[in-house]
């Protein structure tokens, strides 16, 4: 079975296994959900290793994603599962081959580089750092790295500052390009997240390889309102970032309904906090993510 078909395979799969549990015991079929929401399809979701998944080696992270009905995966460096720059060419290939014969994708690795530094020498090292890690990227299969900026120098104007990561951007993505990885820039940091100064960042990059990862912040129901803002962005979106979802002061239906409504192929990643039965949790969350968008 193709690589492509054994994830189409595993979605229908997982719909119909997964489909969430109702408070009175009664189950909803996947059958059922397709019947009364013909034209609805659900988006892919995933979670990022960042926190929940911090000590899980890459056995657990095969195991319990399929267990739970997660689609893909977001490797955080740092973490137990050890998919880091120094591994050899042959460790590298092997990590591509075991989520090449799973049911699970590498979609992306989630790095912490930067580029708002007042120093040239530190923005310097986090661009180089960038194009070591994309190589890394692309050697174990991962169509994607997370990138971000973190914040607004007090010292320097707003402007020079958002210039500046752009361009440090741009200069990363041509590397991205050779290798066919994207660098994701997360919607992060005191002041740059909120989106128009995205917008920004992304108009000094202007490169095709630099694309945003959207955070679900709460700065996105700011200046001028949620759709305004994803409007903004939304022809450069190819990763998200969803939080808690019990979270009632963010617009989840309107996320999702606008990421449906431009065909959005990619990924809903969950950064969420681990507890002491993560399984259980990832079925409640799954189980609300399908809810939001009509399909459970």
């Amino acid at each position: 079975m193709s690589d492509s078909s054994r994830r189409s395979f595993l979605k229908t799969s997982l719909v119909a296994a997964g489909a969430g549990t109702l408070a009175t015991g009664q189950t909803i079929s996947a059958a059922d959900a397709a019947s009364t929401n013909s034209e609805k399809r659900p988006l892919k979701l995933g979670t990022v290793t960042y926190n929940l998944a911090k000590e899980w080696s890459l056995d657990d992270i095969f195991k319990n994603l399929e267990e739970t009905g997660f689609e893909g995966v977001e490797l955080r460096t740092t973490h137990a599962h050890a998919v880091e720059i120094d591994l050899t060419a042959a460790q590298r290939a092997e990590v591509k081959k075991r989520f090449e014969d799973s049911p699970i994708e590498l979609v992306q690795m989630g790095s912490a580089f930067e580029y708002h530094s007042p120093d040239p020498a530190v923005v310097k090292k986090n661009i180089e750092g960038t194009k070591v890690y994309a190589q890394l990227a692309h050697d174990v299969g991962a169509s994607g790295i997370k990138v971000r900026p973190n914040g607004l120098p007090d010292e320097v104007p707003v402007e020079k500052t958002l210039e500046q990561i752009g361009k440090a951007l741009h200069e990363c993505g041509k590397v991205g390009e050779d290798l066919g990885v994207e660098m994701r820039v997360e919607c992060h940091g005191r002041g740059t997240s909120r989106i128009p100064n995205m917008k920004k960042i992304m108009d000094y990059a202007d490169q095709p390889f630099v694309v945003v990862n959207w955070n679900s912040n709460q700065v996105d129901n700011e200046d001028g309102g949620f759709q305004k803002n994803f409007d903004l962005l939304k022809d450069k979106i190819r990763h998200v970032h969803i939080v808690d979802l019990y979270r009632e002061d963010y617009p989840w239906r309107d996320l999702f309904r606008n990421l449906n409504e431009m065909h959005y192929d990619g990924y809903c990643f969950a950064e969420i906090k681990g507890t002491c039965d993560p399984i259980r949790l990832m079925r409640y969350y799954r189980a609300l993510f399908l809810a939001y968008q009509d399909v459970l």
